[in-house]
């Protein structure tokens, strides 16, 4: 693959790798011990049912390890923790497989970017989603990218948008039932906005909601001129879902 390569330290066994299936992302309210998900459950509410830390012994709480990520820059992700394991990403894309008692890194994740990226607000990420046996990564190249959960290695790359247009991902991919569902960046520069949605499989799109209305949508004809083609919308933040409804909310 052109821009990426992997490092991995040591591997996880099969056993520490198990299925995150999208009946347990669901659930996930009811397993607070993992963080499967962006916001903790689709309801986006970021609650955590945890209560060994209570406002008797938060004053005693301190740090256990600290891992460096190598890289510097604003560091905005949210891990997932997933069986004692914290997946989570950095600056320029990079990304980690962490022991989460230990800080151990398990694998190392890099992507080497093209030198003319465009983003406003420094290059960042927010993070991973899971599906099943695998994480899944939006770049700032306007990739989205499939990586093997137990060693880190790429197993699909597609491209979303061109780049040098200024179309970037620095949000965290939301995984419903078999798609992986991401929001674009680049409002700044004056980008057309979309939510994409790709088989989790394989990574071919399997649709496109255009958040400005393309020529021949409906609301395109509420556009004047050409300024649609500049309307942004970016949708900066993951979304939310709701298993019974089958709907997907997202804020632009």
């Amino acid at each position: 693959m052109k821009y990426a390569r992997w490092i991995c330290v040591l591997c996880l066994s099969t056993a520490a790798a198990a299925q995150v299936s999208p009946d347990a992302i669901a659930a996930a309210g009811r397993h607070p011990q993992d963080w499967v998900t962006y916001a903790g459950q689709y309801s986006a509410q970021r609650f955590s049912a945890l209560k060994q830390i209570d406002a008797a012994n938060v004053g005693r709480l301190a740090a256990q390890w600290v891992f460096q990520t190598g890289a510097l820059g604003k560091f905005e992700a949210t891990p997932l923790a997933i069986q004692g394991i914290l997946y989570v990403t950095g600056q320029d894309n990079l990304a980690f497989a962490l022991d989460a008692r230990t800080g151990r890194p398990i694998w190392k994740y890099v992507r080497a970017l093209p030198e003319k990226i465009q983003v406003c607000c420094g290059r960042v990420n927010r993070g991973f989603a899971a599906l099943d046996d695998r994480l899944f990564l939006a770049t700032l190249d306007a990739h989205v990218v499939a990586l093997d959960r137990r060693t880190g290695n790429v197993l699909w790359d597609t491209k979303a948008a061109d780049y040098s247009k200024g179309y970037a991902f620095t949000v965290a991919p939301l995984a419903v039932r078999d798609k992986v569902i991401v929001g674009v960046s680049g409002g700044e520069y004056g980008v057309s906005g979309f939510i994409d949605a790709y088989e989790a499989s394989t990574g071919r799109r399997a649709w496109r909601f255009n958040t400005v209305p393309q020529p021949g949508e409906r609301g395109h004809e509420t556009w004047q001129g050409d300024s649609w083609t500049r309307g942004g919308a970016p949708a900066w933040v993951t979304g939310a879902y709701d298993p019974e409804l089958n709907l997907v909310y997202w804020t632009t």
